[in-house]
């Protein structure tokens, strides 16, 4: 371990894992409370559409994957809120019309067709600096948002219709947390891909779960047991010439597992005494 943090990549992969642990851990925690998994996951496959568009125009697809995730996400929220659309479609639309559009345009876009493996899976390793910029900027956004709102989030997460009737800005902050998440999805994107990110943002939530029902510290055991997570399996796939986004995923998995193994024979330990 000590060896390969002299390698500039491997400091990098690290410092990339501890941010994207406290945005995923953070808000993810936020998504499985507001049982909103599945918009996550709306959200993630929509942001093919702008790799595929940023692609086309040059640009960077990271860029593009953040505008198209945040107009996704606001698009979700309003058909389903304004449109009289019911929110599994308004998921459906866009997560179909992302991917369709993302597969369009890289299509037609002259030259060679840009290798995508890295923005489907995941490739840890290959974090840049302004990937970790991007991916602090977003950490200090989140940290702050949670601090200073922490009890009216919790209020709207848990009970959405009082958070209404006691006048709170419900609406305003659905839209705000829609668009922390959808960049959130985005930063992990490099981490995991655009298949597996959703995992970050749901394994070490529900790990932590198992162990407790408290808002404030389910976040910050999902930051714990992401981190150490993706470091295992980051040294893991880096021995064993793995994908480093699936063994990440693979070793989250296995903490889930053994916590719900651990839960179980509490269960059975208290039965039987």
């Amino acid at each position: 371990m000590l060896e390969l943090i002299q390698y500039d990549f491997f400091a990098n992969a690290i410092f990339a894992a501890l941010l994207a642990s406290i945005c995923c851990g953070i808000i993810g925690t936020y998504i499985v409370a507001r049982r909103m998994v599945f918009i996550g996951g709306g959200i993630t496959h929509a942001s093919f559409g702008g790799i595929g568009i940023a692609y086309y125009l040059g640009l960077n697809p990271i860029i593009g994957a953040a505008v198209f995730s945040i107009l996704s996400a606001f698009g979700i929220n309003y058909f389903t809120q304004r449109g009289n659309v019911r929110q599994d479609s308004s998921i459906a639309i866009w997560w179909s019309l992302g991917m369709a559009i993302g597969i369009v345009f890289i299509a037609i876009t002259p030259g060679y067709a840009p290798n995508l493996m890295s923005f489907l899976f995941g490739s840890i390793l290959a974090i840049t600096n302004i990937d970790l910029i991007f991916m602090g900027v977003l950490s200090v956004l989140v940290l702050l948002l949670f601090l200073l709102f922490f009890r009216l989030i919790v209020a709207i997460s848990f009970d959405e219709e009082f958070a209404r009737a006691r006048n709170l800005p419900v609406t305003f902050f659905n839209y705000i947390l829609m668009a922390l998440s959808a960049l959130v999805i985005v930063a992990s994107i490099r981490i995991s891909g655009v298949i597996l990110v959703l995992s970050l943002l749901t394994i070490p939530q529900s790990t932590a779960n198992l162990f407790t029902k408290k808002f404030g510290t389910i976040m910050i055991s999902s930051i714990a047991i992401g981190f150490v997570g993706m470091i295992t399996g980051l040294i893991i796939s880096y021995y064993t010439d793995l994908p480093s986004g699936a063994t990440i995923i693979l070793v989250l998995t296995a903490f889930f597992g053994l916590g719900k193994l651990i839960t179980w024979s509490k269960i059975v330990g208290s039965a039987f005494n």
